[in-house]
């Protein structure tokens, strides 16, 4: 483990939770931030729905103050609207301002946003250049391997991206074409740390906190982005800074643990959220949370039914006895 600068932003240590549409909300950052993560990344963020003042997006945005370092993430695919949203949010607590060019989704690629913008480099820089002149906060880019295996050019486009103004880099290591599937390519991110002169962080694939250390060693990456691997496991981080640390591999955590944290996790949405929302947006997670559990369809389906964070809690309790 080591600190990490990116631009004028020293963070603790270099073990960051990605940005995850529908996962990365203020209660699971706060509950990543708390595990150890580095930094924390924001759900993706629209520049357009910004712009057009969506009545929606205004959660998204919200950040509290324990969360330490946090990273805002926008997408959109207008140079002018991106620079102007960037100068305009300034003023918010976040410290690191990343635009997004890999979001695999249909509906954003079919906008010629997220991964999109991997087919046309001119593009990406003209955001970036355009993003970063605006913002007096680090700007990053997250990007993946390319859009497909024939155009696999996140060398190109992360040069173009330090030449736009970039302070550092996230590489995910897969294609557009491949979203989620398949194994990502870690060569990759090491083609483009020794490309460009600005931090680069890894991407895909870090589910261990072995795979972490093989990732920092086989790369030479500056940092590890931790993205599906810490749903239902936010204790991730702890655990790999543990083991960068001492060598040693953590013993998972006991169900007692697991019971407080889900509990933690839940006082946070309803607090956050209110009930009705934060009960229904707690029935994924406590799911993620129960993976690999004895009888864990079964438990999915009763959680899948709760109605009141009262029920909730004592489904929790119940299951992680």
């Amino acid at each position: 483990m080591s600190i990490l600068k990116i631009g004028d932003v020293t963070l603790e240590n270099n073990i960051m939770l990605a940005p995850m549409a529908g996962v990365t909300d203020l209660p699971f950052r706060l509950l990543c931030r708390r595990q150890g993560a580095g930094l924390v990344c924001m759900e993706m963020v629209s520049a357009k729905a910004i712009l057009y003042r969506n009545r929606n997006t205004e959660e998204l945005l919200r950040i509290h103050p324990e969360e330490g370092a946090v990273s805002l993430q926008l997408f959109g695919s207008d140079p002018g609207i991106m620079g102007q949203i960037a100068g305009q949010i300034q003023e918010r607590p976040f410290d690191i301002l990343d635009i997004n060019m890999g979001c695999p989704v249909p509906k954003i690629v079919n906008n010629g946003e997220g991964s999109a913008l991997m087919r046309d480099p001119k593009l990406a820089e003209e955001i970036i250049r355009s993003v970063a002149a605006a913002s007096r906060k680090p700007v990053t880019v997250k990007i993946r391997k390319g859009f497909d295996e024939e155009h696999a050019n996140a060398v190109e486009v992360a040069k173009r991206a330090e030449e736009a103004g970039a302070a550092g880099i996230v590489v995910h290591g897969r294609t557009r074409e491949q979203f989620y599937t398949g194994k990502a390519d870690w060569e990759i991110i090491a083609e483009v740390k020794e490309a460009v002169g600005i931090p680069v962080i890894g991407n895909g694939d870090v589910d261990t906190p072995e795979s972490a250390e093989r990732m920092l060693r086989e790369t030479g990456c500056d940092g590890v982005m931790v993205g599906r691997a810490a749903r239902g496991n936010p204790w991730i981080f702890r655990e790999i800074l543990t083991y960068l640390e001492s060598g040693k591999i953590p013993e998972r955590p006991a169900p007692s643990e697991k019971r407080e944290r889900i509990l933690e996790h839940a006082a946070l949405m309803l607090e956050v959220k209110g009930e009705y929302t934060a009960v229904r947006e707690m029935r994924k997670h406590v799911s993620w949370y129960t993976a690999g559990c004895p009888r864990s369809a079964r438990l999915r389906g009763r959680i899948n039914t709760v109605e009141s964070m009262e029920e909730m809690e004592a489904c929790v309790r119940e299951i992680f006895r």
